[in-house]
């Protein structure tokens, strides 16, 4: 899923667009319950329960927080195209997605990989709450090269990016001064609540 850094600010070709930032809060990030209120789904990019993510994304894709009571089930749709992962991070109980017909018992810090055209109903374990990450998209069948921060399709692409960094030509993200001020006002709030966990 990963895609072409745009991260140039001069002569941007159709594949490229400048850096952008995106800050969202996590009081901004839908949380919505499941039918049967045995479950939370934090829908962080992408759409669950008929409801939307607040960020953009480049291409189509979803990322879920799924969070399951004990012996809770539930199913989520995936779009045809798309392809991912499931990523126990919390837990334990079963995994089906609609391609294999069977379940797949986990637990935390396994993971299932899913194909073309997977739903999956996951389901926590009887005696144990479940938390699992969702992460799928629409495959961009393109190569990538990394290096540094620098995520592009070529090892060409990658030496211009660090002589363009090097020369100061990749620009800066609007808002840079905005953000540092809220970050260091959040951190000041935290101090004087004692809640302060330190740098980390």
């Amino acid at each position: 899923m990963a895609e072409k850094l745009k991260v140039f600010n001069y002569g941007l070709t159709s594949e490229q667009i400048p850096p952008r930032y995106q800050d969202t809060p996590p009081e901004r990030i839908p949380v919505v319950t499941t039918p049967d209120g045995k479950g939370r789904v934090k829908v962080i990019a992408g759409e669950s329960l008929r409801t939307s993510a607040n960020i953009e994304t480049q291409t189509p894709i979803m990322y879920l927080d799924i969070h399951l009571k004990e012996g809770a089930s539930f199913t989520q749709s995936v779009p045809k195209k798309y392809k991912g992962i499931l990523y126990v991070w919390r837990g334990s109980g079963y995994l089906k997605l609609v391609r294999v017909q069977k379940k797949l018992n986990v637990k935390k810090g396994q993971m299932g990989v899913m194909g073309e055209r997977d739903s999956v109903t996951m389901t926590a374990a009887d005696d144990e709450e479940m938390q699992v990450l969702l992460i799928a998209g629409e495959p961009l069948n393109k190569n990538v090269v990394r290096s540094g921060p620098f995520v592009i399709n070529t090892w060409a692409e990658i030496q211009q990016a660090y002589s363009d960094y090097q020369s100061g030509k990749l620009g800066q993200i609007e808002g840079v001064e905005e953000r540092y001020a809220a970050t260091e006002a959040a951190k000041k709030r935290q101090k004087e609540s004692g809640r302060w966990q330190g740098d980390l």
